[in-house]
């Protein structure tokens, strides 16, 4: 699926910092993501973070943001940046493979 920017379909780009690695942080925000019904993924940065590029309507964005500030119960988050994205090519939700650069 492709999208473009309008007030039906927004996409992100998101990084979340702490203890969010060796967590299950990206199974859990996959399961968030499927639930709120936004398509896109996720994956592991070497620096230790994790970036996610979410798809999907702006409440449900803004919901999965506020999800992200806290993640799971066994993350520890301290810090959260996202930048808006002019389009995607997403259909579903998926965890891909480290990105080591």
């Amino acid at each position: 699926m492709f999208c473009h920017m309008d007030e039906t379909r927004v996409c992100y780009d998101v990084q979340v910092f702490g203890r969010v690695q060796g967590v299950g942080f990206r199974y859990a925000t996959q399961r968030e993501a499927r639930r709120l019904g936004l398509d896109g993924w996720v994956r592991n940065c070497a620096d230790g973070s994790v970036e996610a590029r979410i798809c999907g309507s702006i409440d449900s964005i803004q919901h999965m943001l506020e999800w992200l500030r806290t993640g799971p119960a066994t993350a520890h988050v301290t810090q959260l940046s996202f930048a808006i994205q002019a389009t995607c090519q997403h259909s579903g939700f998926v965890i891909m493979g480290d990105k080591t650069d």
